[in-house]
């Protein structure tokens, strides 16, 4: 597997890994601002894949902000093959890696515990696991859905060392 930066010729496979988490998320795959806010993200440098070795097969996608010290990631969807392989994991690494500049925060916004998707998506548990910490509950998603941020300090790009448990 291979984690690059995204290009827009993988607009159809961040569509295609929306299309299998949209019962979680809300509309995606027929969404232009969605749509807009992948071309956004691959146009500023800030979206990433995972990539088969089949060329052109995404394993996961990643979008990614910065505001000051707190980093955001905005959206990460792994295939539903390739869940527990490890793709996650590195698509995080990397955009640490990449994108933090030095000591802040990492944010994601995810399920809260009440919601489906929760132990479904397994995303609460993949997130604890990398250090990240349950936080102040949030607005729903477009679903209608609970929400809770979930934050990791990082000491700087080096600081990529996710515990694994």
């Amino acid at each position: 597997m291979i984690v690059r930066l995204g290009q827009p010729a993988d607009l159809p496979g961040f569509v295609g890994l929306a299309a299998q988490v949209e019962h979680w998320f809300g509309p995606m795959v027929d969404d232009p601002g969605f749509h807009r806010a992948v071309e956004d993200h691959v146009r500023h440098s800030m979206a990433l894949v995972a990539e088969s070795p089949a060329p052109g097969e995404l394993l996961g996608g990643l979008l990614f902000g910065v505001d000051a010290s707190v980093h955001h990631v905005h959206w990460l969807v792994v295939d539903r093959q390739a869940r527990g392989l490890g793709a996650g994991k590195r698509l995080m690494t990397e955009a640490v890696r990449r994108f933090v500049r030095g000591p802040g925060t990492v944010e994601v916004v995810t399920f809260g515990a009440d919601h489906p998707g929760a132990v479904e998506s397994g995303a609460r548990v993949f997130y604890e696991r990398l250090g990240f910490r349950p936080a102040e509950v949030t607005g729903p998603g477009p679903e209608g859905g609970s929400r809770q941020v979930y934050r990791r300090e990082v000491a700087g790009p080096h600081d990529t060392g996710f515990p694994v448990r």
